[in-house]
């Protein structure tokens, strides 16, 4: 053919890689360029993830798990649902970014959606990425607001990996990270562990009060800012407060002053089977975090919701804080389309019946099977199964049997949440009772083959 001529074969195409290939290609490209939290890099061996619904994932060839550790206790509607879905897709046409100083009718829609579940007295909204910065803010805005420094939070307590919020974290990994100032940390309630010799939820709330009375006194009533709490511990064991404990932590603060800040990043919106962790308490905070199930996590959402005395000090006093992308569009229409499916279709009630009439009997039954597992606690879909090489003792489970547990749970295609001597029970708000059955099967499985 000479160059004057035109072929008329058709172009080459590279065959479209296969559904094993995309799986070797995704996690390739991981373990080359990703760096990844909390981790030792070289023996990771992450799980790749292509798709969801509800709540399974699965991936590029196929394979599909149980979710129940909601990713990372934030996906409270399931994954890809539709409604919120489309609600993005909406705002990308319309708007995809906007400066925090402008007003913008999704950011002001999103507030006001979350200020109605609020208690009342709530009525300003300050959004931040992610729950890490919620807390950082909501520190600063007390330290302003009281002209004092120190924060007191618990030392079984995790609040982000931020400067303040991670030194406020109770656990191992503030230790590497205290760089920020004014932060204490006392014993919070666990009868299961008690600090406090107690052997009543009564007695373990009564102590745990006077021990952080005491903790104020001797740091100086006069220079705390605020005490941090999670309504319901997370990450430190899903430690539900013995009846008394909040509203007293609540008079305490009255009584000296002192702010109350309760982080509902991860116990909040529905995954108690409440709207906030502190409806089924007897308490009102002055400032509350939140982030994770606000949007389950589909576009980057955080916030501190602001009581009225708080948000009346910037009345003309500037807030020294800010963020680009505070109100994003994108996560703001996902917030309203989130808390509106969640009314509609009574997700946040779902949580609490399968707590009640799945989760609780379930986990309940499994206890009485297996005597690794020394205590049950939880509420809604926000459950732990703490284990134990032996009852009488107490003794936790080492690292290396969690670590067998953790794989076995996976190979039986169920992603678990583990931590320290711990399995978190804890899928989407939207899980179903068959999704339930299936997990307890696995988890009774698993449990019986130690």
């Amino acid at each position: 053919m000479t160059s004057t001529e035109t072929s008329t074969s058709a172009p080459t195409t590279e065959p479209a890689p296969t559904a094993s290939a995309l799986d070797a290609r995704a996690y390739d490209l991981d373990r080359s360029h990703v760096f990844h939290s909390w981790s030792a890099q070289a023996s990771l061996k992450p799980l790749v993830i292509a798709g969801g619904q509800g709540s399974r994932v699965w991936d590029h060839s196929g394979r599909t798990y149980l979710d129940f550790s909601s990713q990372l206790v934030n996906t409270n509607i399931g994954h890809q649902h539709p409604r919120v879905v489309e609600a993005i897709k909406k705002q990308a046409e319309t708007l995809t970014t906007v400066a925090p100083t402008a007003a913008n009718l999704a950011r002001g829609e999103a507030a006001e959606r979350i200020t109605d579940i609020a208690p009342v007295g709530f009525n300003k909204v300050f959004f931040t990425n992610a729950g890490a910065d919620a807390v950082e803010n909501a520190i600063r805005m007390a330290r302003i607001h009281t002209g004092r420094d120190k924060v007191l939070s618990t030392y079984r307590s995790y609040h982000g990996n931020t400067g303040a919020a991670i030194v406020a974290t109770g656990d191992w990994r503030r230790i590497p990270n205290e760089y920020a100032h004014g932060h204490v940390h006392f014993f919070g309630p666990y009868l299961y562990r008690s600090d406090f010799w107690a052997t009543t939820p009564e007695q373990e709330a009564e102590r745990a009060l006077h021990h952080l009375r005491r903790v104020i006194e001797a740091e100086g009533p006069g220079s705390i800012a605020a005490i941090l709490l999670e309504t319901i511990p997370g990450t430190a064991g899903i430690m539900i407060p013995p009846p008394g404990y909040l509203p007293g932590v609540r008079a305490l603060a009255d009584e000296f002053g002192i702010m109350l800040i309760l982080d509902e990043v991860m116990a909040g919106f529905g995954r108690t089977g409440e709207w906030l962790a502190l409806d089924a308490y007897d308490v009102v905070p002055d400032l509350i975090t939140f982030a994770k199930g606000v949007n389950s996590g589909y576009v980057p959402a955080g916030g501190v919701i602001i009581s009225d005395p708080i948000a009346a000090t910037f009345d003309d006093q500037v807030f020294p804080g800010g963020l680009t992308y505070s109100g994003h569009p994108l996560a703001m229409a996902s917030i309203v389309a989130t808390i509106e499916a969640m009314n509609e279709e009574g997700i946040v009630d779902n949580a609490a019946t399968i707590g009640t009439d799945h989760i609780a009997p379930g986990l309940a039954a499994l206890a009485e099977k297996h005597p690794v597992i020394g205590e049950v606690r939880g509420t809604g879909v926000f459950w732990a199964l703490e284990l134990v090489t032996d009852r009488e003792t107490r003794e936790p489970l080492p690292a290396a049997a969690m670590g067998r547990i953790k794989s076995e749970l996976i190979a039986r295609n169920l992603i678990p949440f583990t931590m320290e001597n711990r399995i978190h029970v804890v899928p989407p708000c939207v899980v179903t009772p068959d999704e339930v059955a299936e997990a307890i099967s696995i988890y009774d499985d698993v449990l019986g083959s130690l």
